[in-house]
């Protein structure tokens, strides 16, 4: 009989990266219990009290940093970490002064992860960029993303992006794909 690492709460709703994330940390021994939004976040920790948590930042209409500081407010020992497809230093400064263990950028290897739920202190040795990614490098990462998560489908891919079907193959054609 294997041994629970712990009960981990997954917060995101993109349903295709939070169900891969629910099997990839079950295989990991963890137990796994998700929320969509804010308001059944705050009641699965009630009710489950996890040890671990991941949350998006941006979840439909609502700012995951709300989440955060309310789970922690409620569960202090909770070691959270903040997941994003949207990095940026503010961002991430702002979540570490909440109470977060860690912040990392979508998408994220597992080890990583889970490294990241048992970190005490910083790094040292990370070094900052000297230029930024551009907002049309981080344009493309977000398409590329939504793309991966609607399996290609251009249609569903300019939906979810609330863009016209055309305006989206022509930011397609602007920035190629990375290699």
């Amino acid at each position: 009989m294997k041994t629970s690492k712990g009960k981990l709460l997954v917060v995101d709703d993109d349903d295709a990266f939070r169900e891969a994330m629910e099997l990839e940390f079950l295989d990991r021994g963890y137990d796994v219990v998700h929320a969509t939004d804010h308001r059944t976040a705050l009641g699965m920790a009630a009710v489950h009290k996890p040890r671990f948590a991941t949350v998006d930042l941006r979840l439909r209409g609502e700012w995951g940093l709300k989440i955060v500081q309310d789970l922690l407010e409620r569960l202090p020992r909770l070691r959270v970490v903040v997941l994003t497809g949207y990095g940026s230093i503010a961002t991430a400064v702002e979540a570490i002064k909440l109470g977060a263990t860690h912040y990392l950028t979508k998408p994220c290897d597992p080890d990583a992860l889970e490294e990241a739920f048992y970190k005490i202190e910083g790094d040292p040795t990370v070094t900052v960029p000297e230029h930024p990614p551009s907002l049309a490098m981080h344009e493309r990462e977000y398409i590329e993303y939504v793309l991966t998560a609607t399996n290609g489908n251009i249609s569903e891919a300019a939906r979810r992006l609330g863009l016209h079907r055309q305006s989206l193959q022509r930011k397609l054609r602007k920035y190629p794909p990375r290699r």
